[in-house]
């Protein structure tokens, strides 16, 4: 059986002195001294932290900031904008969320973020997680915060046979047995840091580990093999079309719609994404402009649920068109896949 107070006693006493430098947090001296992080930096690294890397999301984190220092100032931006400067961070829908959000506690809470779990979860947007993550951390509540990072940890600790996902109930349950009214905000941290730097996902430091006393995966002899894991299915592959239209040095892109993949977003024209690789006469009628279409290869992209291929189509035209006609620099904002599209499709022009 886990001492659990002994336990918490090692990791805080291992976060006062490794606690990661972020520019979202208030470190652990900070906080002892009664200083609580930002609620508006919290929710804005935690949702962009979602669906990358500390490393990753950082440079965004700190434009955004610069950009739009407070939520109300992020609630003003044009949509457009936001989903521009979210590029690169994964789901766009996400961005959505952020914005909705925003707006919402600007205009419904006067630019003040509610301090409870219950409230934050009304928020447009905020799950379990996020409103788990900025009640603990911004506001020192006492709230079971359970990322992959923690999963890992409680798996290891426990050495839980249940392979993830069905294993996520319970390695939430058992992590909030866990939390207790002392320091939760430093706890939630601490344990988020203990995953990302010493129980990683492969070559865990189990000799710096400050809990590994009590780590039942590590007296196993393969704590790397927690958490279980089923084998994931392969991922489904589709085809499509991409259309780079251009007018001398602009390229004509459109508006995708609200909902789904890249929802609001500028992009190429493309034709539908299917199973099935598209024909050259189905190319050529699916074309958003007639013209002399040539080919300009193929380029790659992976999603999270699928993969996709796409062939690459250019034209040059002298007429309008419903587009948004765009120089050079403005495509550098683009989703990734249509700046590999724009790449291939403009890279030969003679």
């Amino acid at each position: 059986m886990l001492d659990i107070p002994a336990l918490r006693a090692a990791l805080l006493a291992w976060y006062d002195a490794q606690a990661r430098d972020l520019p979202w947090r208030t470190g652990p001296a900070a906080g002892k001294a009664g200083q609580r992080s930002d609620p508006y930096r919290v929710w804005l690294s935690e949702v962009m932290l979602q669906q990358t890397t500390v490393p990753h999301a950082t440079p965004y984190f700190l434009g955004f900031i610069q950009r739009w220092p407070t939520v109300s100032d992020l609630a003003a931006v044009d949509d457009g904008d936001l989903m521009a400067a979210w590029a690169g961070l994964g789901y766009y829908a996400r961005a959505r969320n952020l914005l909705a959000c925003a707006r919402a506690v600007a205009n419904d809470h006067g630019g003040v973020f509610p301090d409870t779990e219950e409230a934050l979860r009304a928020l447009p947007g905020v799950g379990a997680y996020t409103a788990a993550a900025v009640a603990a951390i911004a506001f020192d509540r006492e709230a079971n915060v359970v990322d992959g990072n923690v999963e890992r940890v409680m798996a290891r600790l426990l050495a839980v046979e249940t392979p993830v996902p069905d294993a996520k109930p319970e390695l939430k349950r058992l992590a909030g047995d866990l939390v207790t009214g002392e320091r939760p905000g430093d706890w939630a941290q601490a344990l988020m840091d203990l995953g990302a730097t010493v129980c990683r996902p492969k070559s865990p430091l189990c000799a710096l580990c400050p809990v590994s006393a009590w780590c039942e995966g590590l007296k196993t002899g393969l704590p790397e093999t927690f958490p279980r894991k089923l084998k994931k299915p392969a991922r489904p592959h589709r085809h499509g079309v991409a259309y780079v239209l251009t007018r001398g040095d602009q390229t004509a892109l459109v508006r995708r719609p609200p909902k789904g993949l890249l929802g609001g977003m500028l992009g190429l024209p493309t034709s539908d994404w299917r199973s099935e690789p598209w024909l050259d006469e189905e190319a050529a009628a699916a074309a958003p402009a007639a013209g002399a279409w040539l080919e300009f290869g193929t380029v790659d992209h992976v999603f999270t649920h699928f993969s996709l291929t796409l062939r690459v189509l250019r034209a040059e035209t002298n007429a309008d068109g419903d587009f948004v006609w765009t120089e050079p620099a403005g495509l550098s904002g683009l989703p990734s896949v249509f700046l590999k599209a724009v790449k291939a499709g403009r890279e030969r022009l003679v």
